[in-house]
């Protein structure tokens, strides 16, 4: 299985002994993992051109990183977002990177190979705020038409990961061990909530009058018919 982890943080705190552990049982003599820490791209703040909107995301001023990035998601059979609760949000590295892929909202110009994906979106804090977290990367992960998204968020409690309590550590452990088997296990199929936005988002482009570039790719697509990325 082919993995990619996006990290919104670059120190390997907890948050990344968190993915570790997922890893451990993700990943075998087969698998593949491609990692990105942001804050150590040169991935710079979206400006709002719209240009990935309204005619190239490959002119975009970012396109070097951002393209890159898109590659390895694309190549991904299991796409793990790994984010620390920054002021119960996630990084603003993490931000800048869903900034940077609106144009692969449904709305617009979604990647078919992601309807057959899964994903897994991973958080920690040292109180409260993972669940906001979670939510929000997995909207975004959602809106790209990913299949399946699993989350997982982990109140740490303590000063650092290797702090936590032994037994509570345990714990842990097999919580992430049961949750990485049912992602081994799962079968991927879209989901009825995808199908229907994907069904509002076909409607919306058989009159969308704002953007030729939009409507072309979902023609090229053969979205606008009986075709389907799932």
């Amino acid at each position: 299985m082919n993995i990619t982890i996006i990290y919104g943080q670059k120190h390997q705190g907890n948050t990344y002994n968190l993915s570790q552990l997922f890893l451990k049982h993700l990943v075998d003599s087969t698998s593949q993992v491609t990692e990105f820490f942001l804050p150590e791209t040169d991935l710079g703040y979206c400006v709002g051109c719209e240009n990935c909107f309204m005619k190239d995301e490959k002119i975009c001023l970012h396109a070097t990183t951002v393209q890159k990035i898109a590659k390895a998601l694309d190549c991904a059979d299991l796409i793990i977002i790994a984010s620390a609760c920054y002021v119960f949000g996630m990084t603003g590295q993490l931000k800048v990177l869903f900034d940077h892929f609106g144009y692969r909202f449904m709305a617009h110009r979604p990647e078919a190979a992601m309807f057959h994906k899964k994903a897994l979106v991973l958080t920690t804090a040292a109180g409260a705020g993972m669940n906001r977290v979670n939510k929000a990367v997995a909207f975004n992960l959602f809106m790209w038409g990913i299949a399946r998204v699993y989350s997982y968020g982990l109140r740490i409690g303590a000063e650092s990961f290797e702090k936590i309590p032994l037994k509570r550590q345990e714990k842990i452990k097999r919580a992430v061990r049961r949750m990485a088997n049912r992602i081994l296990k799962d079968k991927v199929a879209v989901g009825l909530k995808t199908r229907v936005m994907f069904y509002f988002m076909r409607l919306n482009q058989k009159r969308n009058d704002w953007s030729e570039v939009d409507k072309a790719y979902w023609e090229k697509q053969g979205w606008l018919g009986k075709t389907k990325p799932y």
